[in-house]
C-alpha cells in the first residue's frame, strides 16, 4: 500500500486523528479527518476535487469534518463528526484502483470513519469503495443502500427554509416568495422542484451548461441568470447557496437583498465576521450545518438497514429543528449559528459522557 500519515495531536488541529493517505501508483492523494467520536464513529462524505494545494485540501478537510460533528449531532444521529478529501481532478483520475485504494485507507481506521458521497464522488463510486471495506454509505440501492442522498437532502432543505420563512413571515411556506437557487446539482435541482411545487417563483444560476439546460427543459418557469452576482443582486426574497462553501463573504452581504438565506452548501460563511454583518442588514440566516442534514440522515439509515420513510420522516424533523435554533437565538439576542453551536455542543458533551460509564 501507498504512504499513510496520521496525527492524534487534538492541540494541533482540533481534531482526533488527521489521516494523510496516498498511493503513488493510482495516483491518489487523499486526506481523513475525524473532528469527533463523541456520539459515535465519524460520518461524513468524500470529496474529490482539484485544490489547488495541499494546503487548501487540508483546510477544507478540517472545515467540513468539524462541520460534519455538528451537523450530526442536531440531526440526532448516534453518530460524529468526519470527511475526507481526494486531491485531484476526477475527470482525469478517478479510477477503480485509485477508489479501491482509497477504500482500504478507510478500512485501516477499524470503523472509526464511515464515508459516503460528496461533490466529485457518486453511488457507483461508493460501491467501487465498498469492495475494499465495509464502512460506507451511499451505496446504491442494487447493493442495500439508500441510493441518492441528494433527494433529502434538498427536502430537508426546504424544511429549513419553511422554518426560516416562518420566523420572518409568519407562515411556513415559500408560496408567492422569490427564491434564488446558486447551484442546479446534485441537490439545487431536486430543490427547485420542491420550491415550484410550494408555490414559489424560482430564479437560479450554474457554472455548468448542462445543468442550465436541464433547467431550461425541465422547469422552463425558472428563471435563469448569467452568475452567482447577478443572483445575489437580484430583487429575491430567498437565497440558497447549494454549490462550494464560502458563497456568503463581505461582498456578497453588501448586494444582497435577500432577507432569509437557507442553502445545501457547507461552509457557507467565508469568515466568522459575516453572520454578523447578515444580522446587521436585517437577514435571517438558517445555519448551512442543520438545515442540510438531511442527506446524512438518508445515508446514516444505511447502517441499521435503510427505510427510506423512516429515513424521510427524520429528515422532515428537520423543520423542527431550525424553528427550535431561530427561536433560542431571537429569545437569547444571539445569532443562529452560535444558538445552533450550543445544541450540538450540549448534546456532544452531555451523551458523549455516557461513555464514561463502562459495560462488561
Amino acid at each position: 500500500m501507498g504512504v499513510f500519515a496520521s496525527t492524534d495531536d487534538p492541540d494541533a488541529t482540533g481534531h482526533e486523528q488527521v489521516v494523510f493517505c496516498q498511493d503513488k501508483q493510482t495516483g491518489l492523494k487523499a486526506i481523513i479527518g475525524i473532528y469527533s467520536t463523541a456520539l459515535g464513529p465519524a460520518l461524513g462524505g468524500t470529496r474529490f476535487y482539484p485544490y489547488a494545494s495541499e494546503e487548501a485540501a487540508l483546510a477544507d478537510v478540517l472545515d467540513l469534518s468539524r462541520g460534519m460533528a455538528y451537523k450530526n449531532a442536531l440531526a440526532g444521529l448516534d453518530l460524529g463528526g468526519g470527511k475526507a478529501v481526494i486531491w485531484g481532478d476526477p475527470e482525469q483520475i478517478k479510477s477503480e484502483a485509485l477508489l479501491r485504494a482509497y477504500g482500504r485507507f478507510v478500512q485501516s481506521l477499524g470503523g472509526r470513519y464511515y464515508t459516503a458521497c460528496d461533490v466529485g464522488t457518486y453511488v457507483p463510486d461508493m460501491d467501487v469503495i465498498a469492495r475494499e471495506t465495509r464502512y460506507v454509505t451511499g451505496r446504491s440501492v442494487e447493493h442495500g443502500g439508500a441510493g441518492d442522498s441528494s433527494i433529502l437532502t434538498a427536502w430537508g432543505v426546504f424544511q429549513g427554509m419553511r422554518a426560516a420563512a416562518e420566523q420572518v413571515w409568519g407562515v411556513p411556506t415559500l408560496h408567492g416568495r422569490r427564491v434564488g437557487v446558486a447551484g442546479l446539482g446534485k441537490v439545487g435541482k431536486y430543490l427547485v422542484g420542491h420550491l415550484l411545487d410550494d408555490g414559489a417563483e424560482v430564479v437560479a444560476t450554474d457554472v455548468n451548461p448542462r445543468a442550465l439546460e436541464w433547467a431550461r427543459t425541465t422547469h422552463p418557469q425558472v428563471t435563469l441568470v448569467d452568475d452567482t452576482s447577478a443572483l445575489v443582486a437580484a430583487d429575491i426574497d430567498v437565497y440558497a447557496p447549494c454549490a462550494l462553501g464560502g458563497a456568503l463573504n463581505d461582498d456578497t452581504v453588501a448586494v444582497l437583498r435577500a432577507k432569509v438565506i437557507a442553502g445545501a452548501a457547507n461552509n457557507q460563511l467565508a469568515h466568522p465576521g459575516v453572520e454578523k454583518l447578515l444580522a446587521d442588514r436585517g437577514i435571517l440566516y438558517a445555519p448551512d450545518y442543520v438545515v442540510n442534514a438531511g442527506g446524512v440522515i438518508q445515508v446514516a439509515d444505511e447502517i441499521e438497514g435503510f427505510d427510506f420513510e423512516r429515513a424521510k420522516l427524520r429528515a422532515t424533523g428537520i423543520y423542527d429543528t431550525t424553528r427550535e435554533i431561530l427561536r433560542l437565538a431571537e429569545a437569547d439576542g444571539i445569532p443562529p449559528a452560535v444558538a445552533a453551536d450550543r445544541l450540538a455542543e450540549r448534546r456532544m458533551a452531555e451523551v458523549g459522557r455516557l461513555r464514561t460509564i463502562h459495560l462488561r
